[in-house]
């Protein structure tokens, strides 16, 4: 490999368009040079969750804009580029389709290579792109809208998975909990905010799995722990859910964060104990929620674990996370760009499938 390449970052797995420039220099990490963010947030607000059809459209009319504004902020040309990555999975079809071929149409047209990039290894990586560095190994907690992992992590493409969600992520569980609560899309962060107000003990509700001896997870059976009080309170009250006040509200979503938060805590504090590592990597969309920062500070300290985060505009989907992990394996030498045109995108894609084997 080069020691010096322009890798481009194109992301467009959901319902966010990301672009992003990183350079690779030497064996140091990649340095993210620009990047450019636009969220579909108010567009899907009023269907009350993303619509597949129109998140294609829309990255569709974003994602050249996206690439020209980072070029012009990075102060770089089309032709400086090297290397073009895109998210080839998971994620939804037809938006994965968008960016896999803008980037490969943008790679044939420059005569460079491309790369497809796994959205999940972008966030376990994404804190490579934070002031606080990790190193490896480490314990990984991936928790996003739709993932919910704990995963030893030897290197780039080294990757144990430890225990998984075995149904809803804890994403879903925050988002399914807040749309029962009446509250606006995206339900995850709202539901955050309005704990911050609320008591985590007013209501006692369940931690599936806590104690099962594994490090798996299962939201489940929460989300209809949370429907079934919420319907107690408003048949208490003798009113619709949605007109249940403001501080029974506040309450509900404090306890469901509490009990969200607690498994996530014990069971990434109980992969520590049994790896023996005493570092942890958190990321994903859910890694940005306070409580679960703080509580993870706390208990980490107490322990000596260090704990590692992206910086929080980088928690979402976003394009540097891919850039850097596209830059990250060509740096290790785990993947190669080339020039194959043809592509694909893979909607469903264990990250266990991109595994290398470890070396002996």
């Amino acid at each position: 490999m080069a020691k010096n390449l322009l890798v481009l970052g194109i992301e467009s797995s959901c319902d966010e368009t990301g672009v992003a420039l990183v350079r690779v220099s030497g064996q140091g990490l990649p340095q993210l040079l620009a990047h450019a963010l636009y969220s579909q947030i108010e567009m899907h607000k009023a269907y009350g969750g993303v619509v597949p059809e129109l998140a294609s459209r829309d990255h569709i009319r974003r994602v050249l804009p996206l690439t020209q504004e980072v070029l012009h902020d990075a102060d770089k040309t089309l032709q400086d580029v090297d290397v073009v990555a895109f998210t080839r999975g998971p994620g939804l079809a037809g938006a994965l389709l968008v960016g896999a071929g803008v980037a490969c149409a943008l790679a044939a047209a420059l005569g460079k290579p491309v790369l497809g990039v796994h959205h999940l290894e972008g966030h376990l990586l994404s804190p490579f792109l934070s002031a606080d560095t990790p190193q490896f190994p480490f314990v990984a907690l991936l928790v996003s809208g739709g993932h919910t992992q704990l995963m030893r992590v030897d290197g780039v493409g080294q990757y144990q998975i430890l225990g998984e969600t075995i149904d809803d992520a804890a994403g879903e569980a925050f988002d399914k909990s807040a749309k029962m609560l009446g509250l606006p899309y995206p339900g995850g962060a709202a539901l955050g905010q309005l704990a911050e107000q609320g008591d985590p003990k007013a209501f006692k509700l369940p931690r599936p799995l806590l104690h099962s001896g594994d490090l798996d997870f299962s939201f489940a059976g929460l989300k209809t722990a949370v429907m079934v009080q919420t319907r107690k309170c408003a048949a208490a009250l003798e009113c619709a859910v949605d007109a249940l006040p403001h501080a029974t509200l506040a309450d509900l979503a404090a306890s469901t964060q509490a009990a969200i938060v607690e498994v996530l805590v014990k069971k990434a504090l109980t992969a520590l104990k049994q790896t023996g590592l005493q570092r942890l990597v958190v990321a994903g969309g859910v890694g940005a929620n306070r409580d679960l920062r703080r509580q993870l500070n706390v208990e980490c300290a107490r322990r000596g674990v260090r704990v590692h985060y992206p910086e929080l505009h980088l928690c979402t989907d976003n394009g540097a996370m891919i850039a850097m992990a596209a830059a990250m394996r060509l740096q290790s030498g785990q993947q190669q760009a080339n020039c194959d045109y043809a592509f694909d995108v893979k909607p469903r894609w264990p990250l266990d499938a991109i595994c290398v084997e470890p070396t002996l």
